[in-house]
This record gives C-alpha cells, structure tokens and sequence, in this order.
C-alpha cells in the first residue's frame, strides 16, 4: 500500500506536472528534508518557524561546512584547500568573470595539488612537461570529484579548467575564466613569489592550483598569509634563459611568453605563419629543423610543451622544499641550478629585444631562434600583458 505523501505541489504548478513520478520524488525530498528542518528549530532557543521563515530559507543557499568541505577536497586528491568570499576586495576584478561563469556565485574554494620536485627540475623536458600535465589531471579531476560532491549536496558550482582550455575566443586578452593564483592568494594558500607564481608555505612553488566556484556561502574562509615564503635568493633570475625577471624584481612578459610558451597560442600562430612563408619544402626546412617540427608535432599531440619553466625548478621556498638549500647552498645550486643553466637548446627571442641581448651574454652556447610577434600584438603589453603578469599562465 503507498505510504501517504507530505508533498506540496508549488503554486501555479500544472496537475500534470506535479504528478510526474520525477517531479513527485522531488517534491517528497523537500517536504522530508523541510519537516527534519522544523524538527531541529524546535530544538533550538528561540522564535519557531513560521511560513515566511521557511520560505525564506529555500531561497536562500545552505552554507557549507567548512570541515567537510576540506575533508571532501583532500579526499578527492588535493594537498590543500581554502574557501575565500566573492566580495572580498581583492577579488574584485574577478566578480563579472565569475559570476559569467556561474551566476550567484558567493564563494570561491581555492585547490592545490603537489608536484613531484624532481620531475620538474629535469633538464629533460620531457620529464618535466609529464609532471605538468599528469598533475593537472590530477587537480582537474579532485575539482570536478569536490563539484560533484557539492551537487549532490545540494550545491551549484562549477570547476574552470586549472590549465587549459581556456577561452581562446578572447585571445589575446583575458582568457581565463577565473584567476587561480589571485584567488589562493586571497584564500591564504600561498604569496606571490619574484617569479610570478604562488609559493605555498609548505610545498613552495612545486604547486598547481585550482578554483572552484560555488552559489553558497562557507562556514570558515582562510585569510591571506602574513609573510613572504620567497626567499629573495634570486635563484629564479639566474635560470631564466631569456632574462624574463630582472634584477629589481620587474617582470618581461612577452620574454617569458616568446620562449616559454613557444608550442602555445602566439608561437604555434608563428610555425604556421613560417610554414606560409616558405617557398617550398626546402625553405621551410632551412627555417625550421627537422627537431622543432618534432617537438610542435608532440605537442599538438600529447599537450603542449614548455620550453623551460626554470623559475620553478630552481625555487627552494616552502618548509618542505628548503632543506637541502640551507644545508649546502653550492651543492644545491650544483645539483639544480647548474644542469638548466648548462643545457644546449634553442632559445626562442625577437629580434633586438632585451631578451636577446641576455641570452646571448648570459648564455652564448644556447642558440638564438628569432620568431615573429604572431599572436603577439604590441598593443597587449600594456592591457593584457598586465592581467597576465598577474596571472600568468601556470607553471
């Protein structure tokens, strides 16, 4: 015999809907969870509900348990996790992207997932751009793994990529959805380092990050961190082949984009352009060697890879990273700094550009590859170069 039904059909609701098997689960849900709800208020001190309290607090959003949350996340695979409140100001050149991307959105939860150190300080790239990517895997999954939870919870929230894709509709400007390392800056996760990346207290800059956007409030949010974890030991600057982070701590965007993000957006954009501008086979070969045809080849087919990303291998912040630093600084920079800075390989660089003129004092036994500006307007510097300064895409 069928149990008898709490259900209230919404007002104005079509009979016809309101006795659809799918509408009717629904409805059944609500009333059992509305009745635990009126339930635990007559536990509580105070007023009892009444019909506009209960009203009330269906439109309004749950907040989420920040303990759960957190148990969620590292369950899911991240190594840290911190919820921080849209309207925080810090935020706010991120609200209209955000709220594009999920509207209502009240909370952002920033992720972090570790990266294996010496994968990443390989002078075989290979090894380091498998880290790169398999980690963002990893941080993409525990994301959409914490959305999932959330869901079912009750929760809307979505993940944006950690890495790629991204909104290249928009490129060359802002192409991001959210700005990850604003965002675990903002939640405490980390500072920003003289690299441009987030240096996590713990993990230093072995980290990648995550944001997830979600239409609910979190019982606990982190603060931004009272310290620096860079050490200031310029480390960075003395790897960079190009010459991106200078001496004062200024920052040469297009520097890094040109060599770095050779196989991304602008470089890719310039091979085919090469590819155009050769007469023939023979041309096209005297232009571009058989190895760097490989290597866009590999990346246009297993992920894009980065041509150095330095800054991060040689970094030794973060309480588990520094040890090793501290106890024997010349055998660390032996054992890390010195095999990058000793690798034979092609630097790509405009022509003239201070990039140029580093590499070829600083490193005379890298060879120079002079590349065009394809993808990489002059009137980007000072709009999108800014943002990206910011947030410059990881690692």
């Amino acid at each position: 015999m069928e149990q008898p039904s709490n259900r209230q059909a919404r007002p104005g609701m079509a009979p016809r809907l309101a006795a659809h098997p799918s509408v009717a689960a629904v409805l059944d849900r609500r009333a059992e969870r509305e009745a635990a709800e009126r339930a635990a208020s007559r536990e509580l001190p105070g007023r009892p509900l009444g019909a506009d309290d209960e009203a009330a607090a269906r439109r309004a959003p749950r907040v989420i348990d920040g303990g759960w949350l957190r148990e969620v996340a590292l369950r899911a695979g991240a190594d840290d996790v911190s919820a921080v409140p849209l309207d925080r100001p810090e935020l706010a050149g991120e609200r209209e992207h955000v709220e594009r991307a999920l509207p209502g959105t009240r909370a952002l939860i920033s992720l972090v997932v570790r990266m294996n150190r010496d994968n990443v300080r390989s002078p075989e790239r290979s090894v380091a751009n498998q880290e790169f990517h398999r980690s963002g895997e990893i941080i993409n999954e525990a994301a959409r793994s914490v959305v999932r939870e959330l869901q079912d919870a009750g929760y809307r929230a979505v993940n944006p990529s950690a890495t790629f894709p991204m909104e290249m509709d928009r490129y060359p400007g802002r192409i991001w959805v959210v700005a990850h390392k604003t965002v675990a800056v903002a939640a405490g996760l980390g500072a920003i380092g003289i690299h441009r990346n987030v240096i996590h207290p713990r993990f230093g800059s072995f980290v990648l990050l995550a944001t997830i956007l979600v239409a609910a409030d979190v019982s606990e949010y982190g603060e931004p961190i009272d310290y620096n974890p860079c050490l200031e030991c310029k480390l960075c600057i003395a790897a960079c082949p190009v010459g991106a982070i200078a001496k004062d701590g200024s920052f040469d965007f297009f520097a890094c984009f040109t060599h770095n993000y050779r196989e991304f957006m602008g470089g890719f954009t310039d091979w085919v352009e090469t590819v155009a501008d050769s007469r023939d086979g023979a041309d096209f070969r005297a232009r571009v060697t058989d190895s760097e045809n490989a290597s866009m080849w590999q990346s246009l087919s297993f992920k894009a890879n980065y041509k150095a990303a330095y800054c991060l291998a040689v970094c030794p912040a973060g309480e588990d990273v520094l040890e090793p630093y501290l106890d024997d600084r010349k055998e660390f920079m032996s054992l890390v700094l010195r095999p990058l800075q000793d690798k034979v390989e092609n630097l790509y660089v405009i022509a003239g550009s201070p990039a140029e003129l580093h590499a070829r004092r600083r490193f005379p036994h890298k060879p120079i590859k002079h590349v065009g500006r394809a993808g990489k307007p002059a009137d980007a510097a000072g709009d999108a170069g800014g943002d990206m300064d910011a947030r410059r895409p990881a690692p």
